[in-house]
């Protein structure tokens, strides 16, 4: 039983003794006391009130009084302020509270986790990032509880966009390779997606000034029927086709590699389209059998979703091919067959809320039960000082380059600040790299994943501040504290006996460590990575306050310069923990 549950409980005893009132323990409105208040928890008492018949202020004048006489060893005293109870904890509780082993959840669900899901036509820009980065987290966080967690990947690697790479590089390309170029491979073939819209804009502007309008041109285009005839060829398995196309794709898993592989990115399986599309369309030959489907005069496939508020929607185009949605279906009917997870949590910008309405519902009319655990965790688009990125005009920020920009900047600010004494070159090095990615995705994560966010890397890479450089800087410091107290002696023979009282930053310290499990619940229950980042800048706050007003090396009191060390160790531990939940790595020394 974790200290919340110890102090819902005694609450619920009392109130069944005074009022022979049953209640939920776990029902009880149970929080942290505001901080202008004193207390540790309040207890908010209207309700209770109401079935005790008493006014607000008299009932929780008599759960005080009960609740301090009947168990002194776990509260001290109380006040009352109007519907609400502050309950102060004895001093030892606390202490008892820091050295209690974690403990685990009830009952566990297994996770499948879709994070990532780039296109083979382009490079990982900023908003893979943040994707990548919520996906990384949220996995860890439901593994930090217990749930065992699968982690997808999805590769686009087949359709009409990768064809607009392939038909360009075919075209102007002149043999161009990541070797003849010195380019990664993601990025010399996003040129080509590049170009291939500029040939197209280019194209139907010309059919424009004829007399067409721009409906017409898009139907006439030249380049737009040769991609079309291109994606024929592929699933028709023309072998030049299928070539040039494994040969592209080759060039962009290697510099996917290298990207994932700097961000700390992993996957415990990665599906292909390719590989899931033929499985959709034999599914959506069996929706036509059964009537879930229906075809059009043209022979594409449809879906009629209009009951449910929502649309008709293809899920095979007229000449065979497929579209997303039906390699989606392929891909959901596999991982259910290879893995049974209990919830597949699809990690998508809210630009594809529409998408995964559909699909749930498609898998719902085909009798697939298991669609009831299908997630779309729904997350807000990232912006730029300077607006909207767009893929197709080349204006989206790279990933590599983003990357290189933040840990330049970390260097920059970390040599002004004269942090790095006594470090050579390569820890140098490492600590740039350490600070830059750590401030890019302190940020990325510490804003509430449903809202739209606006990227500013200069505002990310501070020492000062909510920021993952600040956080960093204080388990840094605690590290230099431990090393000059001699942690390891320290910790085993400290001995808590002769410590009744705490001081304030000790107790405040110590309370915000225990606030850790409620956080990370939280943050799994919600798919939110925002409360752990809230949670380690207001733990590295706390510590910060303690550090600067309750001395170690300098204490004359012996034991207390222990028991210092110890929450010192304690809460270096619980600050890497909770970095690590957010992909983030920690420096030993600046």
């Amino acid at each position: 039983m974790n200290l919340i549950q110890q102090i819902r409980s005694s609450i619920d005893s009392v109130l069944t003794d005074l009022y022979q009132v049953e209640s939920n323990p776990d029902g009880l409105l149970v929080s942290d006391t505001k901080k202008e208040h004193e207390g540790d928890f309040t207890l908010t008492v209207f309700a209770i009130a109401k079935a005790a018949r008493k006014s607000p202020e008299q009932t929780g004048q008599e759960v005080g009084e009960a609740l301090t006489s009947r168990f002194p060893a776990l509260f001290n005293r109380f006040n009352v302020i109007k519907g609400f109870l502050n309950l102060v904890l004895v001093d030892g509780v606390w202490i008892t509270n820091l050295l209690a082993a974690p403990y685990s959840e009830g009952v566990l669900s297994t996770f499948m986790v879709e994070y990532s899901s780039p296109n083979t036509n382009k490079p990982l820009h900023l908003g893979h990032i943040r994707n990548n980065l919520l996906g990384h987290s949220v996995s860890e966080i439901l593994k930090a509880l217990g749930h065992p967690v699968i982690k997808v990947n999805l590769v686009n690697d087949r359709g009409v966009h990768i064809c607009k790479s392939m038909l360009a590089w075919q075209r102007w390309g002149n043999g161009e390779t990541p070797v003849s170029s010195g380019m990664k491979g993601d990025k010399l073939v996003g040129k080509y997606y590049v170009i291939f819209d500029k040939e197209l804009k280019k194209e139907q502007a010309e059919l424009i000034a004829t007399g067409l309008s721009e409906e017409e041109a898009a139907k006439q285009s030249a380049l737009m029927t040769a991609v079309r005839a291109m994606l024929l060829q592929w699933e028709a398995a023309d072998p030049a086709v299928k070539e040039l196309w494994a040969r592209m794709n080759g060039w962009v898993y290697d510099g996917f590699a290298s990207t994932y592989a700097r961000l700390g990115i992993r996957f415990d399986k990665i599906y292909y389209e390719s590989e899931t599309y033929l499985l959709g369309k034999k599914i959506v030959e069996e929706g036509l059998q059964s009537k879930v489907f229906y075809q059009e005069a043209d022979q594409s496939v449809w879906i009629d979703l209009s009951a449910e508020g929502l649309d008709k929607k293809v899920l095979q185009r007229g000449d065979g091919t497929s579209v997303y949605i039906t390699q989606d279906i392929g891909t959901a009917q596999l991982r259910h067959d290879e893995f049974h997870p209990d919830q597949m949590v699809y990690v998508v910008a809210n630009e594809q809320d529409y998408h995964f309405k559909v699909l749930k519902h498609i898998l719902t009319k085909l009798g697939r039960k298991w669609a009831d655990g299908l997630y779309h965790f729904s997350y807000g688009m990232v912006d730029l000082p300077t607006g909207k990125m767009k893929s197709r005009e080349g204006t989206v920020v790279d990933a590599d380059d983003l990357i290189e920009e933040m840990v330049a900047e970390a260097e920059k600010l970390t040599l002004e600040l004269g942090k790095t004494q006594g470090m050579d070159q390569e820890e140098m090095s490492s600590l740039y790299e350490t600070l830059g990615l750590g401030a890019l995705k302190y940020f990325m994560l510490k804003v509430d994943p449903r809202k739209r966010m606006l990227f500013d890397p200069k505002e990310s890479i501070d020492f000062n501040g909510n920021t993952g450089p600040f956080i960093q800087y204080t388990y840094a410091r605690i590290g230099s504290v431990l090393r000059k107290a001699n942690a390891e002696e320290a910790i085993a023979r400290a001995s808590y006996a002769n410590i009744t009282q705490l001081h304030d930053k000790e107790r405040e310290l110590i309370k915000q460590l225990a606030r850790y499990h409620e956080s990370l619940k939280a943050a799994a229950k919600d798919f939110n990575p925002a409360l752990i980042a809230h949670f380690v800048y207001e733990l590295a706050k706390s510590y910060n306050s303690f550090y600067h007003e309750c001395p170690i090396m300098k204490e004359d009191d012996k034991e207390k310069a222990k028991f210092r060390t110890v929450l010192s160790e304690k809460t270096a531990d619980k600050i890497q923990q909770c970095l690590h939940l957010l992909g983030i790595a920690v420096p030993e020394r600046m």
